[in-house]
């Protein structure tokens, strides 16, 4: 669709141009069409905060077509750039040419593959494993081969620092940028030096780099200083989904002990509509019906 290639040009014309692309998470539709009523350029569906939503914890347990199903409805719900997490793509290189071709049908922007084994583990966490390196070059040469919109993004995350030590995850990523990574994310750097040397060794490509709040591994730099080390992407993940978190259990204690949300910070209701294109199809009704 001309929309779906408008989103994946944009996306790349963002990356040519100056500054540093700010992508907070979203993990539904809802969440989606906040970020893009932010003002902010792109989203990035996080595969932590849909498998947080759906009730487990972020070790490989959701499939992809649980994932499809609902970055389906995020693509057609915001008309900004959409980074999808596909995990490991879901298998070896044969399922992550499968992957690439669902991802592209929908819309997305851009598809980030990492390395860890199937199923994964979140990317801050301890008990991570990688597969070979040559394995990963694989899956990523089938994936920029099966593509068909050459504007689709792929990003590269290597997660062999907490395996392998920095200098490996450092050669993986070079690796995977020969076999056709556009974008590298090198994962959970743990200290200000390493976080500044990867754009600095990567140099010619954009790096993305993942800003974990409250329990992360990587030093907590603002968008502007992650800029002046030379990232081209950063992404806040976790941040709306936490403060959702904070505010339903607020709300929630305040009921259960009062008797009443009266006086808690709430959006009025036609706001909440307004967000999700209530007037879009009260017009379609009007029309129609």
């Amino acid at each position: 669709m001309q929309a779906d290639r408008e989103r994946r040009q944009k996306l790349r014309a963002r990356l040519r141009a100056p500054g540093i692309l700010v992508a907070p998470g979203a993990f539904d539709a809802l969440s989606a069409c906040i970020v893009e009523r932010a003002g902010f350029e792109a989203a990035f569906f996080t595969g932590g905060g849909l498998s947080r939503s759906s009730g487990f914890p972020e070790i490989g347990l959701v499939t992809m077509t649980e994932v499809l199903d609902r970055v389906g409805r995020m693509v057609a719900s915001i008309s900004i750039p959409l980074i999808v997490d596909a995990d490991t793509g879901y298998g070896n290189a044969v399922n992550a040419i499968r992957t690439v071709q669902e991802f592209e049908r929908l819309g997305v922007a851009a598809i980030q593959f990492e390395d860890q084994v199937t199923p994964k583990r979140g990317g801050h966490w301890s008990g991570k494993q990688v597969i070979p390196r040559e394995e990963m070059v694989k899956k990523l040469q089938a994936a920029t081969e099966v593509r068909e919109d050459p504007d689709l993004v792929l990003v590269a995350r290597t997660d062999a620092i907490a395996v392998e030590g920095f200098e490996r995850a450092m050669e993986r990523a070079s690796a995977y940028r020969d076999a056709g990574a556009d974008v590298l994310f090198v994962e959970a750097p743990t200290s200000h030096a390493e976080l500044a040397e990867i754009p600095k060794r990567l140099a010619g490509t954009p790096c993305l780099v993942n800003r974990v709040p409250r329990g992360g591994k990587t030093p907590l730099l603002s968008a502007p200083e992650l800029e002046r080390l030379g990232y081209k992407i950063v992404i806040f993940p976790a941040d709306a989904q936490l403060a959702a978190i904070h505010a339903m259990k607020g709300i929630l204690a305040q009921l259960k002990a009062t008797g009443t949300t009266d006086g808690y910070p709430m959006i009025p209701m036609p706001e909440r509509d307004q967000i999700i294109g209530w007037d879009r199809y009260r017009a379609w009704e009007e029309r129609y019906l």
